[in-house]
C-alpha cells in the first residue's frame, strides 16, 4: 500500500483515466437523461404516456429541464449549474412521483431506483466538473 490512504500500487495507475472516466461518466447519463426530455417534448422515441403532454405540468416543465440540461451536460457547458439543477429535479422527482406512493425506502419497490441513480451521478458530476472531454474543459484551455 502506498502511504495515501486506500491506494494500492494497481488503484493508483487506474487513476491515469478518472478524468476520462468522468467524461464518459457525464456523456452516458447526459444522453439517458436528455432521451426522457426528447420523449416528453419532441416524441422521439415516442411514449404513448407522454402523447398529450402540458408544457406546463410537472412533467412537461421536468420534459425541459432534460431536455436543455441534458443537452448542456451532454456538451459539458456549463456543467456543474446545469447538473446541479438536474440533480435536484431528479430528487423532486423521486420524492413526489415514487416515494410518496409508498416504500420511499425502496426505491426498487416504487420505481424509482433511475431517478435515485441520475439523482446522484448528476451531484457528483455537479461537484467533480465535467472531465476533460467538455466544452468547459476547452473554455478553460483558452
Amino acid at each position: 500500500m502506498n502511504k495515501t490512504f486506500g491506494t494500492s500500487p494497481s488503484s493508483t495507475s487506474m487513476n491515469r483515466f478518472a478524468p476520462e472516466a468522468l467524461s464518459l461518466l457525464r456523456i452516458v447519463s447526459a444522453y439517458l437523461f436528455l432521451l426522457h426530455g426528447s420523449a416528453k417534448l419532441l416524441g422521439m422515441p415516442k411514449i404513448e404516456v407522454f402523447a398529450n403532454l402540458q408544457l406546463t405540468s410537472p412533467s412537461g416543465i421536468s420534459g425541459i429541464i432534460e431536455l436543455v440540461g441534458g443537452a448542456l451536460v451532454l456538451i459539458g457547458l456549463f456543467t456543474r449549474p446545469a447538473a446541479f439543477v438536474m440533480s435536484g429535479t431528479m430528487a423532486f422527482a423521486y420524492f413526489i412521483a415514487h416515494a410518496s406512493g409508498g416504500n420511499p425506502l425502496f426505491p426498487l419497490m416504487n420505481g424509482g431506483e433511475a431517478a435515485v441513480l441520475f439523482c446522484f451521478v448528476f451531484l457528483f458530476i455537479a461537484a467533480a466538473g465535467a472531465g476533460p472531454w467538455s466544452v468547459d474543459a476547452a473554455r478553460r484551455r483558452r
